[in-house]
This record gives structure tokens, C-alpha cells and sequence, in this order.
């Protein structure tokens, strides 16, 4: 099942950051792209869709790190 997730950030450098941070993310293999003039990051990965999603938890921590935060 393929799991999508959008974070905003309060600029276009913070969500730069975080998508560095991803380059090299040892949690799961994901797929980012950058929206709304580059202040959302969108993130596309791969969930069985058995039991808890541990890479939804883990981006979230790590959006929250940066001060990014989920939306619809």
C-alpha cells in the first residue's frame, strides 16, 4: 500500500533541511517532493498495511524536530 504524507514548515530552508535529513534515512526507503513554493514536502513510502506504521511515527518526529507539522 502506498502511504502518503504532506508537511509544511515555516520556511523553504527548514523543509530543505528535513529533506536532507531523508536522503540518507535509515528508516525506510521514501519518496519526497517539494510543494507550495517550497515550504510543503510531500512524502510518498511503501506500508504493508499489517500492524503499526513505524515510518509514519518516525517522519513525524522528525517533521516535529524541524517544526514542521502534518497536513491535509
Amino acid at each position: 500500500m502506498n502511504s502518503e504524507i504532506r508537511y509544511r514548515f515555516q520556511s523553504g530552508q527548514i523543509a530543505n533541511r528535513f529533506l536532507n535529513e531523508l536522503k540518507h534515512w535509515p528508516v525506510a526507503r521514501v519518496k519526497t517532493k517539494l510543494l507550495n513554493g517550497g515550504f510543503d514536502v510531500k512524502v510518498n513510502y511503501q506500508f504493508d498495511g499489517t500492524g503499526f506504521d513505524y515510518t509514519c511515527a518516525e517522519l513525524d518526529e522528525l517533521a516535529a524536530k524541524h517544526a514542521g507539522e502534518e497536513v491535509n
